[in-house]
Order: structure tokens, then C-alpha cells, then sequence
């Protein structure tokens, strides 16, 4: 990866002209890491100058985010932007609005899986269950490092049985894991389908996508458009899929206040 400010006269150059599409995650994006995700505010300024890109003519923007769909609208709330929570399987935004699927069944089984986890694991401190509608986090950030084998051992121990009946789908994130729908849905593909989508609504090619994130969850996205856009991993740089890095959540408010001309 290349540090995004080591390159910015090259960066300025490719999107000037362009229409740009901003693809943004939240937690440890927008805002820094933090014990809980309740605690998780996105700053006044910051708020500000994602309202002013919202309204600007040749800008369009997008969160994409592992939080469920009401949530991650309540700690933005901003108007004019595309919502997508549980990475892509709730979409909201202008002229949008849809949950990916249903499944027969499905919602009872996240239901007996999330009782089963907080039996298994009310012995174990610092973790907890995070129940977001179409998937279930486990969050264990706060536990003791040493606890964390055990915790995993529960975990996949719990959901072993749906995982091998194709019910659900397990994927790790930052101190997470996350239950999902057998579906072959990620923020990789989510980000694909809207940028086709405003490229047909614009009526021309000449679309550049942005894509910041921080986790383990948005290298599918990084992957999906490596060749395509500008891919912005945020925090310390480490082997990824994506071209250039920034530092903090601060640097990406400064990208984007820079790339914006807000």
C-alpha cells in the first residue's frame, strides 16, 4: 500500500473532471475504534462535511457498513446519501429502498442461535451478543486476551451444526464475529450493484468509486474494485487489497474535505 498523501498530486489528477461515488464504512473509519459500538459518535465537523458532499452535484455517497440498517442511519443522519447496513443485505437511500431476501426459516434460526450463544457464554466477561435484524454479532473486544481461544471454541462449537446444513454463513471482523445468510451477498458485490446502478442512472461511464474502510469485511470490497477506483484502507498498512492508506479516522475527514472541495 502507498500512503494516499505521498501520491496526491496523481490522485487529484484521476478524479478531476469525474463524477465520484464514496464509498465510506464507519466504525474505525468515520470514527475511532471503540469498547462498544454504542459508544461509537461521529464528530459535529465531520457530520457537517458529509452533509456538504451529500448535496454536491457531482458527488454521490454511500455507507457501508456491518451495522444494522436503522442504526448506522441514527448515527449518521444525514439526508441524500445511500444507507447500506448488514453489509449489503439493507439498502436505503433516494429512489432505493429494500431488504435483500428472506429466507424460510432463517430468522428462527438466529433466534436459537442467539439464546444458545448466551447460554454458552454467560460464564465469559467482556463478551456480548449483538442482534442486527438479518445477522448476529459476536463482540469480544473487551474480554481478556487469554479468553479468546475459549470464546472462538464456543462460538464455532454453537454454530457448527447450522454452519454444516448451509443455514448460515460465519465471517471474522475486528475482535467480531459475525452470523449471516447462506448468501453469496458481501460488501464487494453490494458496492458493485450500486455503482452499476448509478452509472446506468447518470447515463455515462465516467464514474470514479471511492471505497475507505478499515476491516476485514471491506477487502471484499477493496478486491471488487482494485482496478476500477481509488481503495483507501485506514489505519496501520498491512498486506490488503487496497492501493493506498491513511492513518485515522481524522486524515480521512481530511481526504475527503480536499477530494470534495467542501
Amino acid at each position: 500500500m502507498h500512503y494516499l498523501f505521498d501520491e496526491w498530486g496523481d490522485i487529484k489528477k484521476r478524479a478531476r473532471g469525474r463524477s465520484l461515488f464514496i464509498f465510506l464504512d464507519f466504525d474505525g473509519t468515520l470514527t475511532p475504534i471503540v469498547k462498544t459500538p454504542d459508544k461509537a459518535e461521529l464528530s459535529a465537523k465531520f457530520r457537517t462535511l458529509l452533509g456538504k458532499i451529500a448535496e454536491s452535484q457531482n458527488l454521490k455517497l454511500a455507507f457501508i457498513s456491518g451495522r444494522g440498517l436503522a442504526d448506522i442511519k441514527n448515527k449518521i443522519g444525514i439526508k441524500n446519501a445511500i444507507y447500506s447496513g448488514n453489509h449489503g443485505l439493507e439498502i436505503e437511500g433516494p429512489k432505493i429502498k429494500f431488504s435483500l431476501f428472506s429466507l424460510p426459516g432463517y430468522r428462527k434460526t438466529l433466534e436459537r442461535i442467539k439464546n444458545d450463544l448466551k447460554q454458552n457464554i454467560s460464564s465469559v466477561r467482556g463478551i456480548f451478543v449483538e442482534d442486527k435484524g438479518l445477522s448476529l454479532s459476536l463482540h469480544y473486544r473487551q474480554a481478556e486476551k487469554k479468553l479468546i481461544p475459549r470464546i472462538k471454541t464456543i462460538f464455532h462449537e454453537t454454530v457448527i451444526s447450522y454452519l454444516a446444513g448451509n443455514k448460515i454463513k460465519v465471517r471474522s471482523g475486528k475482535m467480531v464475529l459475525e452470523i449471516r445468510p447462506p448468501v453469496e451477498w458481501d460488501k464487494g458485490r453490494v458496492v458493485l450493484w450500486l455503482l452499476a446502478r448509478q452509472i446506468f442512472a447518470a447515463k455515462k461511464e465516467d464514474v470514479l468509486p471511492v471505497y475507505i474502510g478499515d476491516d476485514v469485511t471491506d477487502e471484499d470490497a477493496f478486491k471488487a474494485l482494485r482496478n476500477k477506483g481509488l481503495t483507501i484502507f485506514v489505519g496501520k498498512p498491512k498486506e490488503s487489497y487496497a492501493r493506498y492508506y491513511l492513518k485515522s479516522p481524522n486524515e480521512v475527514m481530511r481526504f475527503l474535505r480536499d477530494i470534495s472541495g467542501a
